[in-house]
């Protein structure tokens, strides 16, 4: 009897801790990390360096729950497509390691959790501009652009930007232009880091008929794209310097990374209109790696002593 009793904790302790895993999966950890770079350092830069550090825990772990609030609601809108494209067929909502309702409720319950909670430890500001990217990532990208045009990731990448705003709003409970400048900057990057994505899984797209630029388009039109967004994004970088004003770390790191993001680019194209061996994800990883580089640079620039 023992050994059954310990057999039924054992599985129990199994299911429950496959279901944990299943809702953190619901809330895109990955991407919930990418907008937390972007968040933390742009608090230093606010602060004219390291701000109260309850401060920023509490933004951090607020912003963490927005951004997974706002992964959960599209995994379930977009449950019908995730299960026809592979590379979401992991997802909680079509393996059935969740059910749809327990989907939906998780996401009430983070959306509701994440504003009240930075409404108390942070300001009316940051919590409101959390409440508004979760509102554009669901129901301006998910309900309304993503299956409906092929400029879904150009608007759509708004709802990344506003960690930016939340950020700098949780230290100064206002709104200059530094700020505006390096939310311009994550407008900017979604769409070369993004398609091409799109172009590595261009098949799935086709076949769940979102119109990404990679399926209405050919990859030459989408790697012509992706440089016109590389250059504007690293130029757009360059006017912090006179704004914040920065240093030279960022100087120096701005150019340095932005010129390689801009070969990678360059070099996609190249492969493009040769119709040669296209590795898209090469210029998806660079994207992370530059934008990673950059914001490390913005954080890291207002301590140094000269």
């Amino acid at each position: 009897m023992d050994v059954a009793v310990d057999t039924r904790l054992e599985s129990g302790r199994a299911h429950g801790m496959a279901r944990v895993k299943a809702y953190i999966a619901l809330t895109k950890p990955r991407v919930v990390e990418l907008l937390l770079v972007t968040t933390a350092p742009v608090m230093i830069l606010a602060a004219g360096g390291i701000p109260n550090l309850w401060l920023m825990l509490a933004t951090l772990i607020g912003g963490s729950l927005s951004a997974g609030a706002a992964g959960a609601f599209n995994c379930y809108i977009d449950r019908d497509i995730d299960r026809v494209m592979k590379r979401t067929s992991a997802r909680p909502l079509v393996t059935g390691a969740l059910s749809d309702r327990e989907a939906l409720v998780f996401a009430w319950v983070l959306t509701v959790i994440s504003v009240a909670f930075l409404l108390l430890t942070t300001n009316w500001l940051a919590a409101v501009l959390s409440a508004a990217a979760i509102f554009f990532y669901v129901v301006v990208y998910t309900m309304v652009l993503k299956r409906r045009t092929s400029q879904n990731i150009i608007w759509g990448g708004i709802a990344g930007c506003f960690p930016v705003l939340i950020g700098w709003a949780a230290v100064t409970e206002s709104i200059t232009w530094a700020p505006i400048i390096l939310f311009a900057v994550v407008f900017l990057w979604t769409p070369p880091h993004y398609w091409p994505l799109s172009m590595k899984y261009r098949t799935d797209y086709a076949s769940a008929n979102i119109p990404m630029l990679s399926v209405v388009r050919g990859r030459t039109q989408v790697g012509l794209q992706v440089i016109l967004y590389a250059w504007a994004t690293v130029a757009c970088s360059l006017l912090l310097i006179p704004v914040a004003p920065m240093g030279w770390l960022y100087t120096i790191v701005a150019v340095a990374a932005g010129l390689w993001f801009i070969i990678e680019s360059h070099r996609l194209y190249a492969m493009a209109i040769r119709h040669g061996e296209v590795k898209p994800m090469r210029v998806f990883h660079s994207s992370i790696s530059y934008l990673t580089l950059l914001f490390l640079a913005v954080g890291i620039d207002p301590l140094l002593p000269f």
